[in-house]
């Protein structure tokens, strides 16, 4: 006869500790799915960095820069007197002749002579193969996520979780390296640019980072199984005997 397996006097009784479990999945896909919404912005737009040169005379056009991992923008700006602090070109968002070409590296018919000669094309390389790596491991988190919402498989839930923290860990890499970029490009005395500072682009990839690396770490601890938390859970859960 089957023996019935009762809780011992006072023991709380489970009732549905699971049935969350499926929300919290949810509700964490919806946030990651944000961030690689903003990792796709950083990765196809050309707004990670704004370079500007010395302006030395005004009422005269001169040429600011923004960049992305692909492409270089020059835009020519009608300069009028600034303040005492300006001494750069810009900003960025005023009226001008717009101009954007892609780096040498990629296409190697296009001219993009300031920028090759002003920073290093190994930067540029290294930050966006980082980025692609960054898409590739969304994308496969993305995958392994969806299949489990579809065939009720839970164990795909943990490497979706490692997916989404590498993407979020390359894609501050790659925000790393093309900050150093930046940054050797302003010290070298080759270079025009004087002023540089970091535009909308370069924050969508910071947010992105933020929110896949810790929606992957959130998403395990979900997917992790529950460690029972009184003596008597573990005789409960065990197979009745016949």
């Amino acid at each position: 006869s089957r023996i019935a397996r009762r809780a011992p006097p006072g023991a709380p009784v489970r009732i549905g500790m699971d049935d969350s479990k499926p929300l919290k999945v949810r509700l964490t896909f919806s946030v990651i799915l944000v961030g690689i919404s903003l990792l796709f912005a950083a990765v196809v737009t050309d707004h990670w960095a704004v370079l500007s040169p010395k302006v030395e005379k005004y009422n005269a056009t001169c040429e600011a820069a923004h960049f992305g991992l692909w492409r270089l923008c020059i835009k020519r700006i009608f300069m009028q007197e600034q303040g005492p602090k300006e001494k750069g070109c810009g900003p960025i968002s005023l009226p001008g002749e717009h101009n954007c070409s892609y780096f040498k590296h990629f296409t190697p018919g296009q001219s993009s002579e300031i920028f090759e000669v002003t920073t290093q094309k190994e930067y540029s390389i290294s930050a966006a193969a980082i980025a692609i790596f960054s898409v590739g491991f969304a994308i496969i988190g993305t995958i392994c996520i969806l299949l489990s919402f579809r065939k009720k498989r839970d164990y795909l839930l943990k490497p979706a979780s490692m997916f989404y923290t590498f993407a979020g860990l390359c894609i501050i890499i790659s925000v790393e390296v093309m900050r150093q970029s930046v940054k050797r490009m302003i010290d070298s005395e080759e270079t025009v640019w004087i002023e540089y500072s970091y535009s909308w682009s370069f924050a969508c990839a910071c947010s992105s980072f933020v929110l896949l690396f810790v929606c992957g770490i959130a998403l395990l601890l979900i997917a992790l199984p529950r460690f029972p938390q009184n003596p008597w859970e573990t005789c409960m859960d065990a197979d009745p005997e016949h």
